[in-house]
């Protein structure tokens, strides 16, 4: 069971962000950031980062992490063996870029002396941890841009296992300039918009943020009294052991059968798609296939048109627009010019209402890494 929801992403906190999925309004807009002269690529999607006390211990991704965490589970009895699960691609990139630009630029001799342990992907679970005074099992789950869904779908292991309570999602602060620098090298971003499955897409743009869940075995959610937010009913995860940045249908449409069987349902009991709809060509042509090859025409979302591409917190903060759809509203997909013969899906750009028995989650990440949530309402 999902008991608790927090979230700080460039749409706002986690009122702000599902009502903005539910009208369609972008977060994407200019960067402001040093050197910006020497970015071909110059938009992106800015979170707000939360002003909290974490002491000189926590770069901006480990701080929205802290938030979304204490937002989860407020006014919650935690068992102090409760554990962690997050996802991040990256770490403290920020930390990273600062450290370098001291080093390499500023000609300095020293960095700050907290930068590892800012930088270190796990000190997003470590300061949650420590912050909720929680002695549970604590990591990072760091698979590029599936991180947190693998995250939450080992949380939801974990909790089938006996854990009564697990608290998983994932944050991602990439916006840096040495962060768009590497993904500009690899010709996947776009200078404009995000524009899944439509046509005149030419890339993803990046954001950042973060997600957080409070996961819980039923019994346990209802002996409390909890409001139960959604079901997480069926998880599957794959490696392609192919290309490490070309995806590949076959293995999209393997994985969600996979996730499907693991939850007991057919094709035919899901009432829409969140997709990973990243805008860039080859996701969208491949994942459109695999979406059409198992469901054939069905609702398709892609909320990264709205926030951007939050790359190892994606997965968390798109299960947002998961759990509106469940609630009865269909995230809207922004950025739609027309149809793309290439990627044919019957995509979302208004909101719909709808009562759906069963709603999944699609991540797909570099490195032929895919994971695939399937969700019920509670």
């Amino acid at each position: 069971m999902i008991t608790g929801a927090g979230a700080v992403t460039p749409l706002g906190d986690l009122a702000q962000t599902l009502a903005a999925m539910a009208e369609g309004r972008v977060a994407i807009g200019p960067l402001d950031l040093p050197d910006l002269d020497r970015l071909s690529i110059r938009i992106g999607a800015k979170a707000q980062v939360p002003d909290l006390d974490l002491g000189a211990w926590a770069d901006p991704f480990a701080t929205m992490a802290v938030a979304s965490a204490r937002a989860a589970v407020a006014g919650v009895d935690l068992d102090p063996g409760t554990g962690v699960i997050l996802g991040s691609a990256g770490g403290g990139l920020q930390t990273t870029d600062d450290a370098y630009r001291a080093v390499y630029q500023a000609g300095r001799d020293r960095v700050h002396p907290f930068t590892v342990p800012r930088l270190m992907a796990s000190a997003a679970p470590s300061l949650v941890a420590r912050d909720l005074a929680l002695t549970g099992p604590a990591f990072t789950v760091a698979s590029a841009c599936a991180s947190s869904t693998h995250a939450i779908g080992l949380a939801f292991q974990m909790v089938r296992a006996g854990a009564p309570m697990m608290l998983a999602g994932g944050a991602e602060a990439m916006l840096t300039f040495g962060g768009i620098k590497a993904w500009e090298g690899l010709r996947v971003l776009s200078p404009t918009a995000c524009r899944p499955f439509s046509m005149g897409r030419d890339g993803m743009v990046m954001g950042e943020g973060a997600g957080v869940f409070l996961l819980e075995d039923r019994a346990h959610a209802l002996a409390r009294g909890a409001q139960i937010l959604a079901e997480i009913t069926g998880f599957a995860m794959s490696a392609e052991a192919g290309d490490m940045v070309a995806p590949s249908a076959e293995g999209a449409q393997a994985v969600i059968r996979a996730a499907l069987q693991d939850a007991c349902l057919t094709p035919a009991d899901i009432g829409h798609v969140n997709a990973h709809g990243t805008g860039t060509q080859a996701n969208d042509r491949c994942e459109a296939a695999a979406i059409r090859a198992v469901f054939g025409d069905i609702p398709v979302t892609a909320t990264k048109s709205l926030h951007g591409h939050l790359i190892g917190a994606s997965g968390a903060v798109e299960l947002l627009g998961v759990l509106l759809g469940l609630a009865g509203t269909i995230p809207v997909t922004a950025g739609f010019i027309g149809p793309d013969p290439a990627a044919p899906v019957d995509l979302v750009t208004t909101a719909r209402r709808v009562s759906p028995r069963a709603v999944i989650k699609t991540s797909f990440a570099f490195g032929g890494l895919n994971a695939v949530l399937v969700l019920q309402p509670g």
